[in-house]
């Protein structure tokens, strides 16, 4: 969908252009090896984000690079892509590994037919500069799952088989009603869907604050791929979706067990510094100009009740099964302390 064209019937989301599988014994036909991919995303995109995360957290870090593109997509030929430039760390407005200016550009080394949609996370065979998939989900899956012993140790399990059927369940919950209900919110075509959208999206709110309410985390006593899907959501909430969006019948802060479970996962590695608030306020106030035709970004809000005390610790749980937190963020994908995100 086109930054400055409003859609005349509900968004829908199409399926991944290219979703090549990677793992460790290559039996998809990629392998996983160290240094030969390079994951592009933009820290504004959730969908990037929940990749992001779980990268972090299985300490793949040094096994797959890190490309970030500037939160403000470049039109190009009347399409928004996703562009690096020297705002984040891009010098002569390329990605210094891949040598490209705009993602597109390994979509198109992977097919030089393709004229679909441009969508972050990228994930780009270095030595070709081809696109090997921008399915995020299962990239998220595969890098947790099947990237076998290039994990770090102490890796906690995201995606456990004994908890998988249920986090399906509940991924799908939140996926339909949370995370795409509030871009069918925000770009719904008329009131009519306007209000289905947003009522789901509430209904999915209070259905989670109930669950939250006495179990600290979403499916079993730890961290699971549940949660990144879900978390990535809610870190924006209040700063993009609850004004932008008209997600406005109430604010995540008003929600005391969801609230406190956001800043319990905020504060935990993997979390908190993969986020750049900043970026999120910058990308959906600027670009969106259907919906927010003047590009004002908004102000608020204060990043900093972020690093309030939760207590959620309190109802049990550990925060990554018997694994360990990951280890410090590596030199050069550091984000922003939070005063300088506000």
């Amino acid at each position: 969908m086109r930054a400055n064209r409003m859609p005349t019937e509900e968004i829908k989301r199409d399926a991944a252009a290219f979703a090549d599988r990677v793992t460790s014994d290559g039996r998809f036909g990629r392998t996983a090896e160290p240094g030969r991919y390079r994951l592009v995303i933009n820290r504004a995109c959730p969908w990037a984000h929940r990749v992001v995360m779980t990268r972090r957290l299985m300490g793949l870090e040094q096994v797959v690079s890190l490309a970030i593109t500037d939160p403000v997509q470049e039109i190009i030929e009347g399409d928004p892509h996703w562009v690096f430039t020297e705002r984040t760390g891009s010098p002569d407005d390329k990605d210094p590994v891949l040598g490209i200016h705009a993602l597109r550009e390994a979509y198109l080394a992977r097919d030089p037919a393709y004229d679909g949609g441009v969508s972050v996370p990228g994930l780009v065979d270095v030595a070709s500069g081809h696109l090997v998939s921008n399915d995020y989900d299962q990239i998220s899956v595969d890098m947790a799952t099947e990237w076998g012993g290039l994990a770090r140790a102490g890796a906690p399990p995201l995606y456990p088989e004994e908890l998988r059927e249920e986090i399906d369940t509940v991924s799908a919950e939140v996926y339909q009603d949370l995370n795409n209900g509030v871009y069918r919110s925000g770009f719904a075509p008329d009131q009519k869907r306007y209000d289905a959208a947003v009522q789901g999206v509430f209904a999915r709110l209070d259905a989670l604050e109930e669950r939250l309410t006495e179990r600290r985390y979403l499916v079993g006593d730890h961290i699971t791929l549940a949660d990144l899907r879900l978390w990535a959501t809610l870190v924006r909430f209040d700063a993009a979706y609850h004004g932008h969006f008209k997600c406005n019948r109430r604010k995540l802060i008003e929600y005391p067990a969801l609230w406190a479970y956001a800043r319990d996962l905020f504060q935990t590695p993997g979390f908190g510094d993969t986020t750049n608030l900043e970026h999120i306020r910058v990308h959906y106030y600027a670009v969106h100009t259907a919906i927010n035709p003047t590009g004002i970004v908004a102000v608020g809000p204060d990043p900093q009740g972020w690093l309030t005390p939760h207590r959620r610790e309190e109802l049990g749980g550990r925060p990554f099964g018997d694994g360990t937190p990951p280890g410090p963020t590596p030199e050069g994908e550091h984000v922003p302390p939070l005063e300088e995100q506000g």
